[in-house]
């Protein structure tokens, strides 16, 4: 079959064999859908293996890194109506990309419909796996989310959406916006949720979807948190009302490790305060819009979030 409802994206910043090992994976795919890749600052060769792929893949070069907002790039490139994102160690399991489009036909009121997420350990020697897949722990908070939904929404209705698991609306994700250059990248879409959200828009967890994670070795994880933390604080002071984000101020100050990543997130944070007041925009008490009309308001929805977020292991920026 042949799927040309929707475009996969992939993001890369010099991870060449990891994305090689992707683009196997997702130009083996059933449905043989475009392919676009962005090449982030890519310096190891990358681009140029990217080129040389069979079948062919699309490849943008913006020149520099843009982290996350080199999707953005992709969604005015695109034709399709749907766009899949993936990371450049993240793959589609056969047959997902067909159903999330499907879901998408069927429901549209639906913004984005996140997969479940099964986590593959690192390769020991040899190239053999090093043990069998699970499921990543935030699938569980995905599939018991607190929200309540529509009767129509095909699995239970989220707060926010995980991108490199996730299945937009192309139209939905241009009229928002798509993401924040300043988040750039982590957590960068808790922001454009509560956008979608305040356009009237539904986000859900589909458990027929499946996209599988290698985690790549060469990740930063001290930069991670660091950009976490900071893009935390600026959505909470962006979008919250003040209690609530003075809530969410006060628990990364109590959970958060005291050290210099830290230190620098917050200064980071607190750097971006003039254009935080600037740009804040709390979301609505409510919102109608034709066919999807919001039951509840978009803060009251986020609030009930709070003590899953707060609880959550998956959610802590301790590395």
């Amino acid at each position: 079959m042949s799927e040309h409802r929707i475009t996969v994206v992939v993001i890369t910043h010099n991870r060449r064999a990891e994305l090689l090992h992707t683009l196997e994976r997702l130009t083996a795919l059933p449905e043989r859908p475009p392919v676009i890749v962005v090449d982030n600052a890519l310096t190891d060769g990358t681009a140029a293996a990217v080129r040389a792929h069979r079948p062919p893949v699309r490849l943008v070069e913006p020149g520099w890194n843009l982290g996350a907002v080199g999707r953005n790039l992709t969604a005015r490139l695109v034709d399709t109506d749907y766009i899949a994102f993936c990371d450049d160690d993240s793959w589609w399991e056969p047959g997902s990309l067909t159903t999330a489009a499907d879901l998408l036909d069927a429901h549209p009121g639906l913004a984005c419909v996140t997969a479940r997420i099964l986590i593959h350990p690192p390769l020991a020697d040899g190239g053999e796996p090093a043990g069998e897949p699970f499921e990543d722990p935030i699938v569980s908070e995905l599939r018991d989310s607190p929200l309540e939904g529509p009767d129509w929404l095909p699995g239970p209705a989220l707060g926010s959406f995980l991108a490199a698991a996730t299945v937009l609306r192309a139209d939905a994700f241009r009229a928002a916006g798509g993401f924040s250059p300043r988040l750039w990248l982590g957590g960068e879409e808790e922001l454009l949720a509560g956008d979608l959200a305040a356009r009237g828009w539904w986000l859900a967890y589909a458990r027929e979807l499946t996209i599988h994670h290698r985690p790549s070795a060469s990740r930063d994880a001290r930069l991670r948190r660091r950009h976490g933390i900071r893009n935390t604080l600026w959505f909470a002071w962006l979008r919250r009302s003040a209690p609530a984000a003075l809530r969410r101020t006060a628990h990364l100050a109590a959970t958060v490790p005291p050290d210099a990543t830290s230190v620098r997130a917050v200064g980071e944070a607190l750097a971006g305060l003039p254009w935080v007041v600037r740009e804040r925009r709390p979301l609505p008490a409510s919102v109608e819009r034709e066919r999807r009309p919001l039951p509840a308001s978009v803060e009251r929805r986020l609030a009930l979030l709070e003590a899953p977020q707060n609880a959550s292991s998956a959610r802590r920026y301790v590395g």
